[in-house]
């Protein structure tokens, strides 16, 4: 039954590219034994409960082999069905190209942005050792599972691969098994013309322990995988990574060719396969004693379930405060900050990078399952936790896993994709920090984290050109408007400390990610700012009856519309200003309500913020200015800079004057 199973996996996987006319059939075809192995022997999971706490959890890596993992989900009782598999990669279908978190039962991450699983599954071999050293206690393992994950040469070409890896051995993930589909061959041919390196020695020299299976010489060998995967559990201090030499599209006339990479097999070739493998049901038929034996893998993993029940029922009772802490972060659940009376507080000028500061290490008491850090600039980010005379919070390393400060590590790409496997293994609340001006390096996770619906804090400081001498190479000018673009994720650029206590608390009661855009230099605290900025944008100072002009901004440019406010005023012309810290709030809210922020009536306008003006032109209408950025910014002293390009109050006031006119 092993060899029909096999078979079962390949020939489904091959059938459905086929119908579809669209897919990638290699990987399934050579990968089919690697997965069969893991999930009937090894992987631990209950399909009647997909989502038990203490599951095993699965990663395709090379997302583009999605047909293999449908059809494990599909044998394995996940809840597919004959007709989802038939309809592969069709509008509507819950087996779409890639697999997405969330839109199919069974499937724990988004994939195939290549390299982007490998870190993930990274996050969640982090969260499994913080929630076991933070809740298990002797006679009782709460917190006990295995991260696994298959990727191909595609996927440890990416950077993002290598970020991963040396973090994982760094810190000694021992529950991080990793699958390596050797089969050299990507999508124009080949890997000897890009990939020469020996994969084993990288992994060795980043501690892993590395075990080779020869599935070349010994195809199907179920044998040789087991104990390769047994290995690999023994090694408690190191990941282990699996490197098996397969062939793609094993078992078809295009076998160890880059044509059967991307594309259908192609009907003929199609039927030569299952001759070949001596496959006689009909199309997307497999025998009864297939699925018999592939759901006593499931049933297994149930009593494995009714086990862990019992044990947490003894837990409860004889840690009851543990117990209850564990449920609460398993479920997410978040205090109402907004009640919080003492994140409001705030009386002398202050960076947003500080207030930010101020709030999170407040939150943190309030908040357990906050865990984070940042890419090797936590001194600058001031993102680290830090002890009080009651709270230790420590450093997440080898030995001290309970620790909620990270060290990512000079690896942005990674931390990002990381902080999104820790979030979705759940029990954490997750978040990350580095410069906003390499968000650039976390685009892609910050992308994922937003179509995965999940709510990853991303801390961005240095936000503009305040940065100053360091210079156009360290000055975001572009980055708003880039993670404005993005569907899903909020980004809050916050003018004073109660803004930033109102942004960090919209981030963490929300269901997507949001990033913190933070000032270096000092701004001032605003007596009518707070709870309003939830709205995304608000009236911060106005004045008496219908305006003739709205001054609108963000973050550090808020002040010079208050200033400007006042000249205006002084000489007869009565001005509004309106803070707009989030644009993707401020767009939730009523018509209604908008209209009495931004009066239509009201064409005379000035929009100020230290970035591209291309988020703009909504709010400025036709007869509005914008004082925007350009160009790249420049090296030198951050006031003199705001002066070259036009940051001041009296620009402001000569805007204003001439929207006036028009």
């Amino acid at each position: 039954m092993k060899q029909t199973t096999i078979n079962a996996i390949r020939i489904l996987s091959a059938e459905a590219i086929q119908k579809a006319n669209s897919g990638h059939p290699g990987l399934p075809l050579g990968s089919a034994p690697i997965a069969y192995t893991l999930w009937q022997n090894f992987l631990k999971f209950n399909n009647k409960d997909p989502k038990w706490d203490d599951r095993d959890r699965f990663v395709l890596s090379a997302g583009h082999g999605s047909m293999l993992m449908y059809s494990l989900l599909y044998l394995y009782g996940f809840g597919l069905t004959k007709e989802d598999i038939m309809n592969f990669r069709q509008l509507g279908s819950r087996t779409p190209g890639h697999p997405e978190y969330g839109h199919t039962i069974g499937v724990e991450t988004t994939t195939g942005p290549l390299g982007q699983g490998i870190a993930n599954a990274v996050g969640f071999a982090v969260a499994e050792a913080h929630l076991a050293a933070k809740f298990n206690r002797e006679g009782f393992p709460v917190v006990d599972h295995y991260t696994y994950a298959l990727c191909g040469d595609g996927c440890l070409e990416e950077g993002i691969s290598y970020e991963a890896c040396s973090f994982a051995g760094t810190h000694e993930l021992g529950k991080l098994i990793l699958f390596y589909d050797d089969n050299d061959i990507t999508i124009e041919g080949n890997t000897d013309i890009t990939f020469k390196e020996d994969v084993g020695a990288r992994f060795k020299a980043q501690n892993w322990q590395v075990i080779h299976v020869d599935l070349v010489s010994h195809p199907d060998n179920v044998t040789l995988i087991a104990n390769a995967i047994r290995k690999a559990k023994k090694e408690t201090k190191k990941p282990s990574v699996i490197i098996c030499k397969t062939k793609i599209g094993y078992g078809t006339p295009l076998e160890g060719s880059h044509k059967c990479h991307g594309s259908p097999l192609g009907v003929e070739n199609l039927q030569k396969t299952k001759e070949k493998l001596g496959w006689t049901y009909p199309p997307f038929e497999v025998p009864d004693e297939v699925i018999r034996h592939t759901r006593t893998a499931g049933r297994r993993g149930a009593k494995k379930e009714r086990a862990w029940k019992a044990m947490f029922a003894e837990y409860e009772k004889a840690y009851p405060e543990l117990a209850a802490e564990y449920r609460r972060a398993m479920k997410g659940e978040m205090v109402d900050l907004t009640k919080v009376d003492d994140l409001f507080k705030f009386e002398k000028p202050m960076a947003t990078r500080q207030t930010s500061s101020v709030v999170l290490n407040k939150i943190a008491a309030l908040v357990p399952s906050l865990m984070g850090g940042s890419a090797d600039l936590a001194p600058s980010n001031l993102s680290d936790m830090k002890n009080t005379d009651t709270i230790t919070y420590g450093d997440f390393a080898p030995g001290h896993y309970e620790g909620r400060n990270m060290h990512f590590g000079i690896r942005e790409h990674a931390m990002a994709a990381i902080a999104n496997g820790m979030q979705l293994h759940g029990g954490i609340h997750a978040y990350c920090s580095t410069f906003f001006i390499f968000s650039d390096y976390c685009k892609h996770a910050m992308r994922l984290s937003a179509l995965m619906n999940i709510p990853v804090v991303y801390i961005l400081t240095h936000d503009s050109i305040g940065v100053g001498e360091d210079g156009p190479t360290h000055e975001p000018v572009e980055q708003l408007i880039a993670l404005r673009s993005i569907p899903n994720m909020k980004v809050y650029r916050p003018a004073d400390g109660k803004e930033t206590a109102a942004a960090w608390i919209s981030a963490l009661n929300g269901k997507a990610p949001t990033a913190l855009v933070l000032t270096r230099q000092n701004l001032p605290q605003y007596q009518n700012s707070g709870l309003a900025a939830l709205k995304g944008g608000y009236v911060l100072e106005d004045c008496e009856g219908t305006p003739d002009v709205l001054l609108i901004a963000s973050g550090s440019e808020v002040e010079l519309c208050v200033k400007a406010k006042a000249q205006l005023q002084e000489e007869g012309i009565k001005a509004r200003v309106v803070s707009m810290p989030c644009f993707e709030e401020f767009e939730r809210q009523t018509n209604r309500y908008k209209e009495s922020v931004i009066p239509s009536a009201v064409k005379a306008r000035v929009c100020v913020e230290a970035g591209s003006p291309y988020s703009w032109y909504k709010y400025a209408g036709d007869k509005g200015e914008i004082v925007a950025m350009s160009t790249f910014g420049a090296s030198g002293p951050a006031p003199k800079l705001f002066e070259k390009f036009g940051f001041t109050v009296e620009n402001v006031v000569e805007k204003a004057k001439l929207s006036l006119k028009k």
